[in-house]
Order: structure tokens, then sequence, then C-alpha cells
């Protein structure tokens, strides 16, 4: 009884010492610090643990959880009132963090975090497994609820077992050592866990010594994140970690790169890539997180169905148009408090940014007395100012409806010939949800990895038309005979799916007027030859592919839709029901502004004016040496 006692204390002295502290630093904010009290309920209590005893004079603890303030037990539970090693380590966990063990320790003292995260698309998949079981047939939209620790073995369900099913947070982490490229999962430290060098090479020793020689330096647990710890989920699927780097995977073997080191890269998982153009948030030595704050990394508590309903920040939040949304310091809610104190913050008495669509905080942030917007880069603390939109941005009327990442990004992934077949023999077969092997196995192979501009589609809801850079979702056949039992290729699916996402390829300068409006793999035809031909007076467009159709659907190998033709009714082209590509009347508009632009340049001044005005009234005004398409 008084063991669990002296538990129960431990588990929340981390925040004691955090307001404590806090209040120190801020008396004359001590009404935040009463918020904080009331939101994490702190307890007190002084004991002493028996587990130094043992592990004496060890170091790298983060500031907030030192054992000499929280004790052991708080993270490692075990019983902490014997100095015999087989009583004190009954019960112990020891890796804590993961999400199986997160409410007896780390939910102990964050336990609104741990709600959020046990919610959020990380940890469900939902939108994952929801796509995945409407292609192969098994539900009949891909807007349905789902929690990826409740697949069982159907079709759809093995597929994600064997190919999917690596990446969330609910996947165990059993093996001591630091995030890498390769690691998934492994709940809180996912995010949070840090290893010095020191805690390294000391974790070498100990496990060399058949661990008997013990760590004398601790692995950090803190709120200093790093793009190491996105990239081992985020470099696959849409590839945003790599993209975000500058890299596009290739099919390569890296014995084929040799001596091309400054052009390509081996990635841990032995995948080579090929260096294109890193964002420009990268270029200037911004984290993922520093625009991704932990109310959007972990989740606002709420079941989201897909990342855009998740994700709340907009380009132009930072990149406001006249004023931007802000929040005082005062006004800030006890996680947002936290990650201040921790990453010490002295800017109490500026206005932050605030997010529009939730209205969170990004306390990396404030507005000077001159009305100067600043970001403070949480990987060095350097200061960079938060320019506002662009003139061109800001006064366009004819692009409203079209996303900042539409024209911002410089480049997507793209890959074609996918195709997936089950191999029912296969002896090694590995389950990555269950990480077991077993027999049989869903696999994958892919023809050709590449890299364009984005194409575009078009969102359409309540809130209206929304053009976006769409990404190849999935455009791959599926032969479900042969999990079925039958003969290979007996019976074989074809899907040609888009997804409407962010490619994280962001750079300053916009792409110009004609990479959108007469560019073949922008409006979704595929690479090719978009020409326009002027004969006898007649203007019209002409499209060669680049590559061949494909048998399924008639449709060039990497195209999205038919050059200037009807899509049948009825066909599934995006992952999402309200996102898609152009209708044949939307592509007319786009080519037509793409013929004034075969003479007029994009920054010539009757383009600038249908900028503002809209195409229509100047093709009213049109000069006789202008010949518009004509439309069969």
């Amino acid at each position: 009884m008084e063991a669990k006692y002296f538990r129960s204390s431990f588990f929340v002295l981390l925040i004691l010492i955090a307001v404590t502290v806090f209040y120190f630093k801020n008396k004359e904010n001590f009404g935040v610090v009463e918020k904080m009290d009331a939101e994490y309920s702190v307890l007190k209590k002084d004991t002493k643990e028996s587990c130094l005893q043992c592990h004496q004079n060890t170091t790298g603890y983060s500031e907030y959880h030192n054992p000499e303030l929280i004790g052991c037990i708080s993270c490692h539970l075990g019983n902490p009132n014997t100095l015999d090693k087989e009583d004190s380590h009954k019960g112990m966990v020891l890796i804590p963090g993961n999400l199986s063990d997160a409410k007896e320790t780390c939910g102990k003292c964050h336990p609104n975090e741990l709600s959020k995260i046990e919610n959020s698309l990380m940890t469900t998949n939902s939108g994952l497994v929801a796509v995945d079981k409407y292609i192969f047939g098994e539900a009949d939209s891909p807007d349905y609820h789902y929690h990826i620790k409740d697949v069982k073995y159907s079709a759809a369900d093995k597929h994600i077992r064997d190919l999917c099913a690596n990446c969330h947070l609910g996947a165990e982490k059993k093996e001591f050592g630091k995030i890498t490229e390769i690691s998934r999962g492994g709940g809180c430290n996912a995010c949070h866990l840090n290893y010095t060098e020191d805690a390294s090479n000391d974790l070498k020793t100990y496990i060399a010594s058949n661990k008997k020689e013990l760590p004398k330096f601790h692995p950090s647990t803190d709120i200093f994140v790093k793009d190491q710890h996105c990239y081992g989920c985020h470099s696959r699927s849409s590839r945003i970690s790599t993209n975000y780097q500058g890299w596009q995977e290739t099919l390569l073997d890296k014995s084929e790169i040799l001596g091309k080191t400054e052009k390509y890269k081996v990635s841990e998982d032995k995948r080579v890539y090929v260096y294109k153009e890193e964002d420009v948030h990268h270029a200037k030595g911004m984290l993922c997180i520093d625009c991704h704050s932990s109310h959007e990394v972990m989740g606002d508590g709420k079941k989201h169905l897909r990342q855009e309903h998740a994700v709340k920040l907009q380009c132009a939040d930072c990149h406001f148009k006249e004023k931007p949304n802000t929040i005082s310091y005062d006004s800030l809610d006890a996680e947002s408090l936290l990650v201040f104190l921790h990453r010490d913050y002295k800017h109490y008495n500026k206005k932050m940014i605030a997010v529009k669509k939730s209205n969170h905080p990004l306390v990396n942030t404030f507005i000077d007395s001159l009305g100067n917007a600043f970001l403070i880069g949480k990987k060095d603390g350097a200061l960079h100012p938060l320019n506002p939109q662009s003139e061109i941005c800001s006064r366009d009327n004819a692009h409203k409806n079209v996303s900042c990442a539409t024209c911002h990004s410089s480049w997507t992934s793209r890959c074609i010939g996918c195709h997936n077949e089950f191999d029912k023999d296969e002896p090694r077969a590995f389950d990555l949800l269950d990480k077991k092997y077993g027999v049989g196995q869903w696999k994958e192979h892919v023809a050709e990895f590449s890299s364009s501009l984005p194409a575009m589609g078009v969102r359409e809801d309540k809130g209206g038309k929304l053009i976006k850079p769409a990404l190849p979702g999935m455009i791959m056949s599926i032969d479900k005979g042969s999990f079925a039992g039958e003969k290979i290729g007996e019976d074989v699916s074809f899907h040609r799916l888009y997804a409407p996402n962010s490619p994280h390829t962001t750079t300053s300068n916009v792409r110009d007027c004609k990479s959108c409006h007469s560019n073949s793999a922008t409006l979704g035809y595929g690479k090719g030859e978009l020409t326009y031909i002027i004969e006898n007076g007649v203007g019209k467009w002409n499209f060669n592919a680049e590559y061949a159709n494909n048998p399924n659907d008639n449709l060039p190998e990497d195209a999205w839709i038919l050059f200037l033709g009807e899509t049948k009714k009825g066909t599934i082209n995006s992952t999402r029901l309200d996102f898609r590509p152009f209708t044949v009347e939307e592509q007319k508009k786009l080519l037509t502004v793409g013929a004034c632009l075969q003479c007029h340049k994009g920054n010539s001044k009757i383009m600038q004016q249908s900028l503002i005005e809209g195409i229509k009234p100047l093709l009213k005004k049109l000069d006789e040496s202008c010949i518009l398409p004509t439309w069969k």
C-alpha cells in the first residue's frame, strides 16, 4: 500500500517542478501557472527510491525528467522500496512510452496528450485502411472510420498487414537505441526519445558486456523533436520527408551510383535517392515541427478520417495578406505554456500567431512592435522573418480558389506500373502488424519511379471549389484472384486513383503560368508534348503522350484523365469522394488561357490584368491577330 502511495506521488512531480520553475521565472503571470496546475492536477510528496543505489551517477536526462526530481518509477515502474535486484525489477518497463504501457507511464503525467494521441491518425491509420478496403471492394465508400489494430485477415486486411501496417504509433519499440530512418512506431518514443553520442556509445558497451556494465548515460525524453523522428514513417507513401529534403526515390541499386555521392544518396533501408530540389523551409534550416506544432502532430482528440481534416495549419497563417490571427501569452493553453517553458522562450509580452482554422498557437512565433512577424527555429533558435504574401498573390482575384501549394510546389514523386500479387507459397511472409512470420504474402512490383510538377485537382465540398496538387495515390493493378486461390491473372482489378496533398517541395518562386495552363502533366494528361497549332486560321491543341496507353483503361500509363475527353460516369479516380480531376469544360478554360500564353508572356500587362479582372472581360476585346482554340 505504501509503495503504491509513493508511486502515485512520483508520477506527478514532473509537472510540479515545471510549475515551480515557471512561477519563479514569471511571477507576474502566475495566473497561467494556476491554469497549468489545474490542468495537470499537481500533487506533492517527497520520498526516496532504491533505484539510484545501483544506477548511481547516471546522467543525460532532460531537465524535467531528472530522476532526482521525479524518480525512476514514474517512467519505468517496478518496486522502489527494496535493494533486492529481482524484487526491484518486478513489473518494470524497460522501454516505457509504447502505447501499450503509456497509461501507466507517460500518461500519468500527460493524460491529455495521451488521450489525443490515441485518437490521432498516426495511431488509427483510419484513412489508409478505409481507402484500401474501398479499392478491394470490401467497403462501398472510403469515408468510414477504422482503427488499424482491428484489421483482420480479408484480402484487403492481409494487403494492409503485408505492405502498409508498419507505420503507426501503436507499433512497439522493443529494442534499445535511438530513433533512426528505419524506426517505426514506439508510441511517445517515436517523437520524444533522443540519444546523445555518449548515450549511444554507452549502450553499445552495455550490450557488449552481456548487460553487466551498467550505462552511465541515459537517453533523454524531451520535446526536442528532430526531422529524423518524422522520417521513418513519412518517407513512405507520399514521401513527404524525402521530398522536403529534396530527394526523389529511384529503383537504382547502390552499386549503380558509385562515385556519384553528390547527386545520389542511400538511405538506411538501402533505397537509392536522386537529388531534385529541397523545400525552401528546409533550405533555411527549419524543422517539420516549426510549422506542425504539438497541437497538430498529436491531434486534437477527435477521430479524423483524413490528414486534411486533422491538419489545420495553412501557408497564409504565417504568410498573411494583411494582419495575422494572433493570441496573447496569457491566453495560451496549458500544453502551449509547457512548450513555451521547455523552449525557454522570452517573448511573453508579444502577440503570437494563432492558426485561423483552430486558433491553436504557434508559440515559436511573435509579432514585434512594428507589426513584423518572426519565427524562432526550433532546430537552432535562428530568427526567420515571416514574409507576407507577395503583391501578386494579394491582389490576384483569378486564383482565389487555388491553394498556395498548387503554385509554389516545384515537384512531386510519381510512380507507374505498380502490380500487387499474392504469393501463397512465400515461406517467410512477415506480418507488419503482428510482427511475426507466416506463409503467404502480398508482394508489390513497381516499374518506375520519377517526378514532375504536381498535377492539379479540384476539391469540391460545401466550402466551394479549391484547386490543389494531386499526387498519384494508387496507380496499380491488384490480382485479387491470387489471394482467393484462383489462377494468376483470373481476377485483376486496376485502379488509377490520385490523392490531394501538399508535396512539401515549396519554393519562394512561383511556377510560371504555362506550367499550369499548357503543361500536360499538370492538367492530368501525363507527360508528353502538348502543343498549340494554328492552321488556316484555326487554333487547336494536340497532345502526344510520352507513355503508351495502359490496356486496362486506355489512358497513358502516367495519366489521370483523357486529353479533352469525358470521364466515364461512375469511374473512381480519386482516394477522396470530394476530390476529382478537371472536367472537359474546366480543361477548355485552362487551355484557352494557355493559348493566350503562346504569344503573351505571363508577366505582360494584359496577362497581369487578367489576374485582377479575370479572362472573360479580355476575351471580349480580342485583337484580330488573336486566334483562340476551336473545340470539337
